[in-house]
């Protein structure tokens, strides 16, 4: 008999929300962002063709709240053929398990994420003390202890090839989780970056609250390679992004984003990595 899907013990809601929160953002014509209390879900796909794909799932207890917005896109009883993690996260995997329950579909995230998705390993424990604001010092209340999905998860395939999204291509980009994937399609230049940056400045509650945007890297109190994630971003801004939708804060695009971006590689040491905190050389 399969063992049931179980979250880890720490598992539980967080009370932390930004003005973007309950809102949508049509990107593109088949790239839906949407802010479900700090943290952004995308659905990939038309609604015309109701062929689309889920990419993270959200805070704890947001399960209810991304199969509204879902259905609302897409029609009632709508459910996307995949879902796909950019990492393993509490922050985005939060509603995963009743989605998985109700849609019946299955997951995918990169191998290196698979044992913070199998209940094999915990994530390194957030750091509260590093160099931020009033979130990072919230995190120590952050869940870190794997998920259960059984055998509802899969390893994306090689190849860099994406279930169910046929032009896009999975890019390893790792500094904020060992398994951190981003998500690129040639033909329009958009990216899907997940928190290998975002455009906001993530440890501070006043910024989060408000969505001021700016660009920054990954968020820090969970970033445990800095490193990585400096090559991250480096490999990300060569690709020469239009259109970004980031893990946090909201979309970016043309001329702002390259800029931005190349601001941010040129800078990173001074913008995205820390003073101080326990994850820093």
């Amino acid at each position: 008999m399969d063992q049931e899907m179980s979250y880890g013990s720490d598992y539980k809601f967080i009370p932390a929300t930004s003005i973007e929160s309950g809102h949508g953002i049509e990107v593109l014509p088949d790239l839906y962002c949407y802010t479900v209390q700090i943290v952004n879900f995308c659905l990939v796909g038309n609604p015309e063709t109701n062929d689309f794909v889920l990419v993270d799932a959200g805070m704890p207890k947001s399960a209810d709240a991304i199969i509204s917005v879902t259905e609302e896109r897409f029609g009632a009883n709508s459910r996307p053929k995949a879902i796909v993690l950019t990492h393993g996260h509490f922050d985005h995997v939060g509603g995963l398990i009743e989605l998985i329950e109700h849609w019946k579909v299955p997951v995918y995230a990169h191998e290196l994420e698979l044992p913070f998705l199998t209940g094999k390993m915990s994530y390194p424990e957030p750091d509260p003390t590093v160099e931020g604001g009033m979130v990072a010092k919230m995190s120590r209340f952050f869940p870190n202890e794997p998920i259960f999905l059984g055998n509802n998860i899969h390893p994306l395939p090689s190849d860099g090839t994406v279930p169910h999204m046929p032009d896009f291509k999975w890019i390893h980009t790792p500094g904020h989780a060992p398994g951190h994937i981003s998500l690129f399609r040639e033909k329009d230049r958009a990216l899907i970056a997940g928190d290998a940056f975002v455009t906001v400045k993530q440890e501070y509650l006043y910024k989060v609250f408000t969505q001021e945007q700016e660009i920054s890297g990954p968020p820090r109190y969970l970033t445990t390679d800095w490193d990585a994630a400096k090559e991250s971003v480096m490999k990300l801004e060569a690709l020469k992004p239009t259109v970004a939708i980031t893990g946090h804060g909201v979309p970016m695009s043309g001329e702002r984003l390259a800029t931005s971006l190349k601001k941010l590689v040129n800078e990173f040491d001074q913008i995205a990595v820390p003073d101080y905190g326990k994850y820093v050389n």
